[in-house]
């Protein structure tokens, strides 16, 4: 680093920096671009001592936006020692630091560890800082879905995200940005599988057994590895309806949870509990029904397993195990095993599928806890459907 070194996509983010400070030409403003126009900052910041120093200067921001998380995760410093999700969530960082230090969601994430800490107590602070991390990867707005339908405090929530969406709005379109605002929207219309995306794993696993028309290809314009094979046609073309479809439905049923169906009673829910259950499950199905699949991905999951480790620690044991051995197996995946995996190799073939098999268990287990929730509310007990799928142990609760 002190030699002007930098890593992963840093050496990208250096590149934007300086085109923007030395030769004016920003993303968003001038051109289009892949990401939200909030993530100018912190690429931006990182070149404030030169571009010699840009890793460095990165490393000292990042490490200021998790010792905040981390100072929220102990309680604000008081405890130390028993701290299960302080502990978990520098656990996740380790074993995700080649993009927890090298990637956008090294920000993101710890901003979403804050904003749920603080939503019962703080809730403008909290829709300042969940609007934040969504304008710099967008992943945040499905914490920001589940806290507008299943917090009582949402309106205070609401309208400081939408303070924060029209400082950023109006600062894009009076730099002569306005038609490139959304750009990071359209840009990824047009992708195909990745190879590590959960949905993609099919065909993966068809191009390493060589079945005639699956193979693995680079997306040159993109800078990724996709996979293609007989039948991708749905996963393709429509696994961005499905996905949204789900959304939606997760959306419906913690409404109900939180209300109640028409005429009936108001339910007695727990406010926190209900709103971590929804962040979970949105967020899984986010990772687990998207036709793009990254490495940094884990770290979406990672941040409210970590919240609801503190505020919810029984509940969230499974979801932390499941979390952990996934993200270990990713960072086992790229960068460990990422050049074999590219040439099909068995193993890191198999690590992949082991890696993917884990997050889509999470994502069934977080579903099945919203539709837990659900229950209640239409007059049945929440332990009904764990024992009609076997999924739930009466000492686990």
């Amino acid at each position: 680093m002190l030699t002007g070194g930098v890593s992963g996509d840093l050496p990208l983010y250096r590149t934007w920096a300086t085109g923007a400070l030395t030769d004016g030409t920003w993303p968003v403003l001038d051109h289009a671009w892949v990401y939200p126009a909030g993530a100018l900052v912190p690429i931006v910041l990182a070149d404030v001592l030169g571009g010699s120093l840009y890793q460095l200067v990165w490393l000292l921001l990042l490490t200021a936006a998790n010792a905040l998380s981390l100072w929220l995760l102990t309680d604000r410093g008081r405890r130390t020692v028993d701290a299960t999700a302080a502990w978990w969530w520098l656990l996740a960082l380790f074993l995700l630091s080649p993009v927890a230090f090298l990637r956008l969601e090294g920000f993101s994430a710890p901003l979403v560890v804050a904003g749920l800490v603080l939503l019962a107590r703080h809730p403008r602070t909290a829709g300042v800082l969940l609007a934040v991390a969504t304008w710099i990867k967008v992943w945040p707005a499905a914490v920001i879905a589940a806290v507008g339908v299943a917090a009582s405090r949402r309106t205070s929530v609401l309208w400081a995200g939408v303070g924060v969406t029209g400082v950023v709005a109006g600062v894009v379109v009076v730099a002569g940005g306005a038609t490139h605002l959304d750009s990071f929207i359209t840009m990824q219309a047009d992708r195909r599988l990745q190879i590590e995306a959960p949905l993609a794993t099919p065909w993966v696993w068809m191009a390493m057994l060589r079945v005639p028309g699956a193979s693995v290809y680079e997306n040159v314009a993109l800078a990724t590895r996709e996979v293609m094979g007989p039948g991708d046609w749905w996963a393709t073309n429509g696994s961005t309806t499905l996905m949204f479809a789900v959304l939606l439905t997760i959306v419906g049923l913690l409404a109900i949870a939180r209300s109640g169906v028409p005429g009936g009673p108001r339910p007695v829910v727990d406010e926190t509990d209900l709103v971590l259950r929804g962040a979970l499950a949105l967020t899984c199905t986010f990772v687990v029904l998207n036709k793009v699949g990254s490495p940094q991905y884990m770290l979406w999951i990672a941040p409210v397993v970590a919240v609801g480790l503190f505020l919810r620690p029984d509940e969230h044991r499974t979801p932390a195990v499941l979390t952990g051995w996934a993200a270990g197996l990713t960072t086992l995946v790229f960068p460990l095993l990422y050049r074999p995996l590219l040439d099909l190799h068995a193993v890191p073939v198999g690590v992949l599928g082991v890696r993917n098999l884990l997050v889509v268990l999470l994502f069934g287990w977080s579903v099945l806890r919203v539709v837990e929730a659900v229950l209640p509310a239409l007059g049945l007990e929440e332990r009904t459907l764990a024992g009609l799928v076997g999924a739930r142990r009466a000492s686990g609760r």
